[in-house]
């Protein structure tokens, strides 16, 4: 996935964590989220995770695959974020 305009917009990028799974949120050159896909139920969840204090910020929706999941955590980031 690249970054998405919205987030670029505000200094914002998304990179590839150290796992397959696992992308980070930085703005300003530093990681504020992570997102981890992680299964659930026979699909895909997004966790969204603070990187200062490991609150989790996501609902827990699920989707069909990895893909959709990061799609969705990223859609649902940029609400809560106001952007």
């Amino acid at each position: 996935m690249t970054t998405p305009d919205w987030l670029a917009v505000h200094d914002g990028n998304l990179v590839k964590g150290l796992g397959d799974q696992i992308w980070l949120v930085e703005i300003g050159g530093e990681p504020y989220y992570r997102l981890d896909i992680l299964p659930a139920r026979g699909q895909f969840t997004c966790a969204i995770v603070q990187t200062n204090n490991g609150k989790r910020l996501d609902l827990g929706e699920v989707s069909p695959t990895a893909d959709a999941a990061l799609a969705a955590g990223m859609e649902e980031l940029r609400q809560k974020l106001g952007w």
